[in-house]
């Protein structure tokens, strides 16, 4: 009766303590790298630059000469200068000229 009494206590003890060693530890492998971030074409690069600076400094200007806002007004925005035909077609290179200089015209007039 004695060893009743006592090995009922250990046993209880025993089966709490292993109860958590039952259990493997989940491993989550990490995912896979992201895809390397591929430059834009020369094309783009180059409407991007030309765009946002020509329509930085035209905003600057109409904001110093008091005018008010109208970045579609501009020769500039109108005429996309700075096309080189050897980087690709033209369309794409006034799409991407005039979103920039709209990017640059707000962030010179607006002192953004």
């Amino acid at each position: 009766m004695k060893r009743l009494k006592l090995l009922l206590p250990i046993a209880a003890t025993a089966t709490v303590l292993l109860a958590g060693c039952a259990q493997r530890p989940v491993y989550y492998a990490p995912g896979p790298p992201p895809p390397p971030m591929q430059a834009p074409p020369p094309l783009i690069q180059v409407a991007d630059q030309n765009g946002f600076r020509s329509g930085f400094d035209d905003g600057l200007r109409d904001l110093n000469q008091g005018f008010g806002y109208r970045p579609q007004g501009d020769r500039r925005f109108r005429e996309a200068p700075g096309y080189d035909p050897n980087l690709g077609p033209r369309g794409p290179y006034v799409e991407h000229f005039r979103n920039a200089y709209l990017r640059g015209y707000d962030k010179a007039f607006y002192r953004r």
